[in-house]
């Protein structure tokens, strides 16, 4: 079996590949070590005990607001926690596969004229969290030309899926749902902005997507990773109440809304799909279904 590392295990995404990896049945984690990307020894005893076949960087750090609070610091763990990461697998001899992990929101706002998003349109950063991102994926892409190895960038765009935290609209109406559903709530959903479309993939086919990326990704390129669909928030939400036969009144909560001046986001990733022979295979309806399944058995009876 080939061996896989995969930085950033504790995260929404991270945690869903480690239930997912059985599907891939020729990968094999390499054991996880505590580690810190700012530390580079942390890293080089981390791959003492075993080289990997390749890696899958999905740490970082993530959280847009505390990029503007701490910009210095979100630069210094998503691009140099970068660097300190490739030049550990430097040392160790790695000579495989590089996958690094930015996001759709490196292209910033984006023009209705210009969707759907292709990997040709100009990253546009508006927040450092993008900004350090961008940043990270030129390290790779210079380590690409100079490293016999193969380093991709993926980018993806909003994913969804159980396991997801709450401080995100789709799985934050699905635990207040189910709270209806059981008596400890009032029939209302409190939202924010909800008339903004937003291009979602389930966090299945997101991590579907990176392992053909492992497999077929083409060195020093960079690949979209989205569902070429454009939902509107609000219709999700309809679906979801419809899903659970409730009958519930939206609210929008002056405290939940967030100014976006992107109020459509849809992507392409006919490249992704065209070099890797990867497809989405879970509908909008079976991703809603899951995470409501998923709330059912978070939401602790009161």
């Amino acid at each position: 079996m080939k061996k896989l590392l995969v930085t950033g295990l504790g995260g929404f995404v991270g945690g869903r590949l480690l239930e997912e990896i059985s599907r891939h049945g020729e990968w094999q984690l390499v054991a996880y070590r505590s580690h810190d990307l700012l530390q580079p020894d942390t890293l080089d005893l981390w791959l003492q005990a075993e080289v990997p076949d390749a890696v899958i960087h999905l740490a970082g750090q993530t959280f847009v607001p505390d990029s503007f609070r701490d910009p210095g610091q979100t630069l210094q763990v998503n691009l140099i926690g970068t660097l300190n990461l490739l030049q550990a697998l430097k040392r160790c001899g790695f000579g495989g596969s590089f996958l690094y992990v930015s996001s759709g929101d490196v292209y910033g706002q984006v023009a209705e004229a210009d969707l759907p998003i292709h990997e040709s349109l100009p990253p546009r950063p508006r927040n450092p969290y993008a900004v350090s991102k961008v940043a990270a994926e030129l390290l790779c892409l210079q380590w690409s030309y100079l490293e016999p190895w193969r380093i991709m960038v993926a980018r993806p765009f909003n994913h969804i899926g159980p396991g997801q935290r709450a401080d995100f609209v789709i799985p934050a109406v699905a635990s207040q749902l189910v709270r209806i559903r059981r008596g400890q709530q009032a029939p209302r959903i409190e939202v924010g902005d909800v008339d903004v479309t937003r291009d979602f993939l389930d966090v299945r086919d997101v991590l579907s997507a990176y392992f053909h990326l492992l497999e077929n990704g083409r060195n020093g390129e960079t690949y979209n990773v989205c569902s070429g669909m454009e939902y509107r928030v609000r219709d999700l939400i309809e679906q979801m109440v419809e899903l659970t036969n409730l009958d519930v009144e939206l609210v929008q909560d002056p405290a939940r809304i967030r100014p976006s001046e992107q109020r459509r986001v849809a992507g392409n990733s006919w490249k992704l799909q065209q070099q890797t022979g990867w497809t989405p295979g879970i509908s909008i309806t079976e991703s809603l279904q899951s995470i409501l399944s998923d709330w059912e058995a978070r939401v602790v009876d009161e």
